[in-house]
């Protein structure tokens, strides 16, 4: 049996393909811009913070230098921690959380510490020897009002021109949505733990 398409359906294909081509061509040429971003990471689904680990990732293997404050997560140990501290040198690493706000059930106590975490990021936001900062679970404290969003509207906005910035967590308010270059919501389908299934290393943890 013979799969080879017919010639008119490969021209079609190529033509296709050749329109596809000249738009992105165009559109890559419009982009001329050259700053730091800002990235936000929200919504109800898994993968935010995947996906600003998997941007540090990238940053450190184009050898930058990188800051990460996780604002929420704390009280256990993850693959993230134990893998990223392996580069000192190009990484500041902070976990400043009590853990989950349903496990510290001080209000008084998460407060501090979303604080603490908030001025090491702050630090790190006014400082032009970090070329990418992750701020993991910043929009949790957000929501609870732990942290001030104007400050970090404020201090996202006069960053060093050349730095990026990578906020996550579901809930995001409005005028953050509004200041990011890049807003991705992560919307669940399914998750494993509803069916029952522990967080698994490598997956959750």
């Amino acid at each position: 049996m013979n799969d080879t398409p017919p010639r008119d359906e490969d021209a079609h294909y190529r033509e296709r393909a050749q329109r596809k081509k000249e738009l992105i061509d165009r559109r890559i040429a419009r982009a001329t811009i050259d700053r730091g971003v800002f990235v936000l990471n929200t919504g109800n689904g898994k993968g935010k913070s995947s996906s600003g680990f998997g941007m540090l990732a990238r940053s450190l293997g184009h050898g930058l230098q990188c800051g990460v404050v996780q604002f929420i997560k704390g009280s256990f140990a993850t693959g993230e921690e134990a893998f990223f501290r392996r580069f000192p040198d190009q990484l500041d690493y902070h976990v400043m959380g009590e853990g989950f706000t349903w496990e510290t059930q001080d209000r008084a106590r998460d407060i501090a510490a979303a604080q603490a975490a908030w001025e090491v990021a702050r630090r790190m936001l006014s400082d032009p020897d970090y070329d990418f900062v992750l701020l993991d679970e910043l929009n949790i404290a957000l929501v609870k009002e732990y942290v001030a969003l104007d400050e970090v509207i404020a201090a996202v906005r006069a960053r060093p021109e050349r730095q990026h910035v990578v906020i996550t967590g579901r809930g995001a308010p409005d005028a953050l949505i509004e200041a990011a270059d890049t807003v991705t919501e992560m919307r669940m389908v399914k998750h494993a733990f509803k069916a029952g299934i522990m967080a698994q290393k490598g997956i959750e943890l």
